[in-house]
């Protein structure tokens, strides 16, 4: 893998919310490509792989995956008992 896709594929991952370990297995590729000028046969799968099944998903970086939303639920009015015909 060459720079120029490395960077691609992390930009492209940037822009979903990503756990923890994916996260740090990112930050740890980026520093052993910075070393050595490549990455593991392993590393280029795993990353290839975290690409392909986040590319499935809809973008959601927009969001802080530490916050907490807080919804609001719609105030739902009190049924009242109708009576029944004869």
């Amino acid at each position: 893998m060459n720079k120029a896709r490395l960077e691609w594929v992390m930009s492209g991952l940037n822009q979903y919310a990503l756990t923890q370990s994916e996260d740090q297995f990112l930050k740890t590729a980026a520093e052993d490509f910075d070393k050595n000028q490549a990455l593991t046969e392993h590393q280029e799968d795993r990353l290839e792989s975290l690409y392909k099944v986040k590319s499935q998903l809809i973008p959601n970086k927009k969001s802080d995956r530490f916050s907490v939303k807080k919804s609001n639920p719609e105030k739902v009015k009190p049924r009242r008992p109708r009576a029944r015909p004869f």
